[in-house]
């Protein structure tokens, strides 16, 4: 299922001026999938420890792992509110030598993720609010963050964060 993404994220990667160098392999790369419940969290988490190593900073770790975290909550309590827990939910990281790309797929209805983060980003922090505090802390903590309906009727969140090492 996860192999269909490629050419759909070519083109969109290539529209975004985020070409990989030609001869840039992936350093580790996995996929999971788990169904829409948030139980499945502790599957996510526990996953996503093996990222945990170089080129990553445990700093780099913790904000990709926040994002990512946040990102399969949204697809859990958002996207899937109205589908049922078989719902599967994909998720694939890939580490490259200056960047980590984070994917999350889901099959709710298609939505703006980029038109509506940037009015969100528009209006004052209400700390008392629980509502939107995850799209915001997904943008802060990553580079990227695009949100896109793929060609087999899925959405695929892309968080991309560029690795420092700091």
């Amino acid at each position: 299922m996860l192999g269909n993404i490629g050419s759909w994220w070519k083109g969109l990667a290539s529209g975004r001026g985020i070409q990989p160098a030609a001869n840039e392999r992936p350093l580790k790369e996995a996929q999971l999938q788990v169904c829409t419940d948030l139980t499945a969290l502790d599957d996510v988490l526990r996953w996503f420890e093996q990222f945990n190593t170089a080129p990553l900073s445990c700093k780099e770790w913790w904000e990709c792992e926040t994002a990512l975290v946040e990102g399969f909550t949204n697809a859990v309590t958002h996207a899937h509110c109205h589908l049922p827990q078989t719902t599967p939910i994909e998720l694939e990281v890939i580490v490259f030598a200056h960047y980590v790309e984070m994917r999350i797929w889901d099959r709710g209805d298609p939505f703006d993720l980029e038109a509506y983060v940037e009015e969100l980003l528009k209006r004052p922090i209400d700390l008392w609010d629980e509502h939107h505090r995850g799209l915001r802390i997904m943008k802060a903590l990553t580079d990227e963050l695009y949100y896109r309906r793929t060609p087999d009727g899925r959405n695929c969140l892309l968080l991309r964060k560029r690795i420092t090492g700091e």
